[in-house]
């Protein structure tokens, strides 16, 4: 079949392999994201959904959940997200708004989306929630530093 219902071949990787590849190479060398306890539960191209559970240790002298383990947990999701495309990059600046706190046994969620990606530089939304209600809004900006997670 021709024309312009038929199917073009796509040339390159599949992004979503990239991903997969991208994050599976990070996580086996991300002692502090699996040292907290998270969980890669999904990556896509622009995309990662990061957990966490709320321990003792985590929560700070107002029986919340540390703000900095909050902003570990969105910043994990945040590097899944800008390294899956298959660069190598790294944070290059973060902001986080703190709305509701965490507290003990939570599971936090960290869902991160692509925002904008423009030659070596991205802006990248994380949200963090409990049980579906937002807690913190995180804003990471990425750039890339050379290499390849499947070079």
């Amino acid at each position: 079949m021709s024309g312009p219902d038929a199917d073009e071949a796509v040339d390159g990787p599949d992004p979503d392999e990239v991903a997969r590849a991208s994050a599976d190479a990070m996580w086996a060398a991300d002692r502090a994201s699996q040292g907290l306890g998270m969980m890669l539960l999904d990556v896509g191209p622009g995309y990662a959904l990061v957990t966490m559970p709320i321990t003792s240790a985590m929560t700070n002298g107002h029986d919340t959940a540390h703000g900095g383990y909050i902003f570990t947990l969105a910043d994990s999701a945040f590097a899944f997200a800008c390294n899956s495309h298959g660069e190598k990059a790294v944070a290059q600046h973060c902001t986080v708004t703190f709305l509701k706190p965490g507290r003990l046994g939570d599971r936090l969620v960290a869902s991160a989306h692509e925002v904008l990606r423009i030659g070596r530089s991205g802006i990248y939304d994380v949200q963090v929630s409990v049980d579906d209600e937002v807690i913190a809004e995180f804003r990471g900006h990425s750039r890339t530093v050379g290499g390849r997670w499947d070079a």
